[in-house]
């Protein structure tokens, strides 16, 4: 018997990153910097009620999500629904594959009363990340919340993680396309690049874990791993002359820009003249139910 289980995990932005590949799936991954928002994905899971098929939706229609369902696969052989429903855009750099997995995950442990703890579901959504190639560090950052330093590779119980001591600030994000993960992750020239200004913004950081620098090599390594595109450039230089600060979403054409001190203003209109303007706010929030039941 399967009852009904909702939970919700957060976005995740990565600003810069260094991959680390190993035939252990809980130890491969990435190390580097990114940001956790105050949005993400919700995930309720029941019975499919279609013989013996998991269907996964998100926003109300199927989907392929094959990260999701090795979710469900690594869980149950019992066929259900996972339904999930997110504000932030798919495919653009906003982590939207692993908080799917990771809401799925805490959902299923509810539904089926499965006792895992929640490195034990973190790990379950780390190898589902990395075996499908959706992302690398994500599913880590998520699980711990606020602006999250990668020191080590691999699932939370395995990672080493630190954070930049910040408070709850404002952000703004313009979304210009979207980056196949996938396809970057495979490719052994950007490979060699990325890891290069990954590593290097990584130790750079380490001298001086604050905001303002994690932006500063952010913008750095986009350009020097070859990853930025030209259109991202523009918005980036145009929310420096407007007193803020910006780098590209990895792996998204998407630009997320911090505005200085009352800059809020100008940084916010700059970035209206590029497309749709994204508030979100940096979180402290974790992988949670949404509805506990006790059994």
């Amino acid at each position: 018997m399967i009852d009904t289980g909702k939970a919700f995990a957060p976005a995740h932005i990565t600003g810069f990153f260094e991959i680390h590949e190993n035939n252990d799936p809980r130890l491969k991954g990435s190390t580097g910097c990114g940001i956790v928002l105050n949005e993400g994905v919700e995930t309720t899971v029941k019975p499919s009620g279609t013989g013996d098929r998991n269907i996964v939706t998100l926003n109300g229609l199927e989907t392929e999500a094959t990260t999701t369902h090795t979710v469900v696969k690594m869980l149950t052989d019992i066929p259900i629904m996972a339904e999930s429903v997110t504000n932030i855009p798919v495919g653009c750099g906003f982590g939207a594959s692993g908080a799917g997995a990771l809401s799925t995950a805490y959902a299923l442990n509810q539904a089926l009363s499965l006792d895992l703890t929640a490195n034990q579901l973190a790990e379950t959504a780390h190898i589902a990340e990395v075996t499908n190639m959706s992302g690398l560090g994500d599913v880590t950052a998520q699980s711990h919340g606020g602006i999250v330093i990668r020191k080590h590779p691999g699932a939370p119980e395995y990672g080493k993680v630190d954070r930049i001591s910040a408070g709850e600030y404002k952000f703004f994000c313009i979304v210009l396309g979207e980056i196949p993960t996938k396809s970057i992750l495979e490719d052994r020239h950007m490979f060699k690049q990325i890891n290069s200004a990954g590593r290097l913004a990584l130790k750079e950081l380490l001298k001086k874990p604050s905001l303002k620098n994690f932006m500063e090599l952010s913008r750095d390594f986009a350009v020097d791993s070859g990853l930025l595109s030209s259109r991202a450039l523009d918005v980036i230089e145009a929310v420096k002359a407007a007193g803020g600060m910006a780098s590209q979403a990895m792996l998204g054409d998407t630009v997320f820009a911090f505005p200085t001190d009352g800059m809020v203003n100008d940084v916010h209109e700059t970035l209206t003249e590029f497309g749709d303007v994204l508030a979100y706010n940096v979180s402290s929030c974790c992988p949670k139910l949404v509805h506990e039941y006790w059994k």
